[in-house]
């Protein structure tokens, strides 16, 4: 099976990590993560099925997930500066420029344009800052199953 891509917008903060675990917390309360959905359609909306959590906790779905993963945002359990295993990099400014022609893409740009997923690896994933009239809107948050 093929590693699905899975990606959210959240509104900024001034802790990174901050917003990470408000979405990972978002997700899993709203039961939006595999087994309990297995496969889930993205962008995320108000309408987007809730179930609620099956599991007791964030790490009790990823183990019921087994080798798969929540082909969710669940996977990504930490903030690196460098690409890793369960961890949100940032995309270089390098990369920014090469996909928008800015180091301050807005909502629209990255919706527009989602070409990083193709160098991505699978159980990886990345972030972007994103920006509305010049000031820090939003996170961008993407990621790659491991199946």
């Amino acid at each position: 099976m093929g590693a699905h891509p899975y990606y959210y917008f959240v509104k900024h903060q001034d802790d990174i990590s901050g917003a990470l675990e408000q979405l990972r917390q978002r997700e899993f309360q709203a039961g939006r993560y595999n087994p309990v959905i297995p496969f889930l359609d993205f962008p995320i909306h108000s309408n987007s099925p809730s179930p609620g959590a099956q599991h007791p906790s964030i790490e009790a779905a990823f183990e019921d997930a087994e080798a798969d993963g929540t082909r969710s945002i669940l996977d990504l359990s930490e903030i690196s500066e460098e690409p890793n295993f369960c961890c949100a990099a940032p995309l270089d400014e390098e990369r920014l420029i090469d996909l928008y022609g800015t180091t301050k893409p807005t909502h629209e740009m990255v919706e527009q344009t989602m070409d990083f997923f193709e160098e991505m690896e699978r159980g990886q994933g990345i972030y972007i800052k994103v920006y509305k009239d010049g000031r820090p809107d939003e996170f961008f948050f993407a990621g790659y199953s491991f199946d």
